[in-house]
């Protein structure tokens, strides 16, 4: 099955935005667009919509590029929770896995993890 991909052009007119500025989203790793053995960028479905996320954030909300980067980054963490959940955290490794994560997640947000303990007396 073939993945659609769009070239730099096609995916700055259908988002209203500069090839520059994609460039530029690219150069501080908010998007990853492959590339062609020429070297062209190629937009996969996910990543337009990554670039719609950012456009809403920076355009509609007033959020500058480091706190997109931040948002972007929980964001991920996020998703790499969500398959730890579903299928259940019964197992050790799966339980140090998510707490990984929860604790990356902390570290995004500038926060310490804070372990429960049970009160005595």
């Amino acid at each position: 099955m073939a993945t659609e991909v769009f070239f730099i052009s096609m995916v700055a007119r259908e988002l209203g935005m500069h090839p520059q500025t994609l460039r530029k989203y690219e150069r501080l790793g908010l998007v990853q667009p492959s590339r062609t053995i020429g070297s062209m960028r190629m937009y996969s479905p996910e990543e337009i919509e990554r670039l719609r996320t950012i456009k809403r954030l920076v355009g509609e909300l007033g959020i500058n590029l480091a706190g997109v980067q931040q948002l972007l980054s929980i964001a991920d963490v996020v998703e790499r929770i969500r398959p730890l959940l579903d299928e259940g955290t019964a197992r050790p490794a799966r339980r140090r896995a998510l707490r990984r994560e929860i604790d990356h997640l902390s570290r995004l947000l500038g926060t310490r993890t804070i372990r429960r303990t049970s009160a005595s007396g």
